[in-house]
């Protein structure tokens, strides 16, 4: 369970460059192969497990996530999805939304 108060974190980590740049590269490394390269659900684990994931290009799918709840889904994990928590600092983790927020805005 996500609390309200953690859902209405605020994002601590600008959407830069810099910061979407060090969000690609963790998403490389550790998404990917779930949520696909290009953010669209269909990497090659969730393909062979049969997974259906959020299509990270789906700007209203993303609006229905705050940047607390993804903080929280992506530093505790959820369902099949493991934690970054342990392996990640807070700040890459906020990285890593700014990036995975980047595909939904490429289609706007």
């Amino acid at each position: 369970m996500i609390t309200a108060e953690e859902a209405s974190q605020k994002k601590p980590v600008a959407s830069d460059s810099r910061s979407l740049a060090e969000g690609r590269k963790l998403f490389n490394i550790d998404c990917a192969m779930c949520h696909g390269k290009e953010g669209d659900g269909k990497g090659q684990v969730a393909q062979q497990l049969k997974l259906k994931m959020i299509d990270f290009r789906d700007a209203n799918a993303m609006k229905s996530f705050t940047d607390g709840e993804l903080f929280q889904i992506i530093s505790r994990g959820r369902g099949d999805m493991p934690s970054e928590g342990a392996r990640a600092k807070p700040e890459q983790i906020w990285n890593l939304i700014n990036f995975v927020r980047s595909f939904a805005k490429k289609d706007a």
